[in-house]
């Protein structure tokens, strides 16, 4: 499954967890995607979705 929203193009970004001693390690910060029915040029499909899209109405659902 592809960790990229279909509509914002949002996906993964990465940065360092410091801990209260200042050690630093590595992460990653996903985004919130929803596998939705969505109308892509009118035909009806399954895309991932993020919530920030649904939730602006960015994307009309089937």
């Amino acid at each position: 499954m592809s960790k990229q929203c279909f509509v914002c193009h949002k996906s993964v970004s990465s940065g360092n967890t410091v801990s209260h001693s200042n050690r630093h390690s590595k992460r990653v910060w996903k985004p919130n995607l929803q596998r939705i029915r969505i109308l892509v040029n009118g035909r009806s499909q399954r895309k991932n979705v993020c919530t920030n899209c649904i939730r602006s109405g960015r994307v009309e659902r089937a």
